[in-house]
């Protein structure tokens, strides 16, 4: 592996990694996939996706993403169950740091995605997935007259409230402050309608459950008050962390430490470094879907085999 130079290094495992790497071997481009100590992204922690079209009857997150990877594999794919560590741009070929050696590579794709900021609470990881989620457009569907919690008070927060209105009996949100950071306008449709109620001051204390949620231990910050509050499902809507540290002043970074994407004109999936491409929610904040990041993996692939291509 030291010795070969690859046309792709993909790192990253998710629907963006994997897809790019399907279109890079497809493309006769030698690829090898750093898919992490823990692969597959957001979808191996997820239970049935509904929402991912060509599975009529919904298919488990798991068993897509090792579909995907085994998909890639049949192509020519190396797939490295290993976390790259750091990345050389100095030179070309670009040169990366994986388990003590370096793997040259002529272009990288960065697929590393962003991970939902959790609570931290004991239990919290156990339930994922049986009653705690962080994506309402995922997961909305399975709590149809059912009595949901958000906890969050931002943009995102507001957001999954509306889309679990048109589902679930009931939306509470749970806010630690008096008052929300979202913008007014999203604020002015939450507060006004009518299946969402609000608990300020508030914090989430403990989510109790075994194979499911069946209620979450509340505590009032101003008192430490605790009550308890049944629950079917709760959404987690606190943010979500690129995983961009390794590309910290190396690659152009936004405001919110995600990949910038900086297009020329030919290049959509760009990066401030030239051969260096990105796919999916490490730079995508907005849609976080795993058919976008899938789309932007093939973007991001067609282009490499144009860039490779010369």
């Amino acid at each position: 592996m030291e010795d070969k130079v690859y046309d792709v290094a993909v790192i990253g495992s998710g629907p963006a990694g994997l897809t790019s790497a399907i279109y890079t071997t497809r493309g006769a481009a030698s690829t090898i996939i750093f898919a992490g100590e823990k692969w597959g992204g957001q979808l191996m922690l997820t239970g049935v996706v509904d929402n991912y079209p060509g599975f009529p009857d919904g298919i488990e997150g798991p068993i897509l993403m090792e579909s995907m990877k085994k998909q890639a594999q049949r192509f020519g794919a190396e797939f490295v169950l290993s976390n790259v560590e750091s990345i050389d741009i100095t030179s070309k070929p670009f040169t990366l740091s994986v388990d003590g050696k370096k793997i040259p590579a002529k272009s990288i794709i960065i697929a590393t995605g962003a991970e939902a900021v959790w609570l931290g609470l004991r239990n919290e990881e156990k339930l994922i997935g049986r009653g705690i989620s962080s994506c309402a457009p995922c997961d909305a569907p399975f709590f149809k007259d059912k009595k949901v919690a958000v906890v969050g008070g931002g943009d995102s927060a507001m957001e999954e409230a509306l889309i679990l209105t048109k589902y679930a009996t009931s939306v509470t949100i749970i806010h630690r402050r008096d008052s929300f950071k979202a913008s007014a306008i999203m604020q002015k449709k939450v507060l006004e309608n009518p299946k969402i109620k609000v608990i300020w001051n508030t914090q989430v204390k403990e989510v109790v459950g075994e194979e499911k949620l069946e209620k979450i231990i509340l505590m009032n910050v101003n008192d430490n008050k605790e009550t308890e509050f049944p629950v079917d499902g709760m959404f987690v809507a606190i943010g979500h962390k690129p995983q961009t540290f390794i590309f910290e002043r190396k690659i152009e970074l936004d405001e919110k430490g995600y990949i910038k994407k900086v297009p020329t004109e030919i290049y959509e999936n760009a990066t401030s470094i030239p051969g260096i491409f990105v796919a999916g929610d490490v730079h995508d904040h907005h849609y976080r879907q795993a058919i976008t990041a899938a789309g932007y993996g093939c973007m991001a692939a067609l282009e490499v085999l144009s860039y490779i291509g010369g």
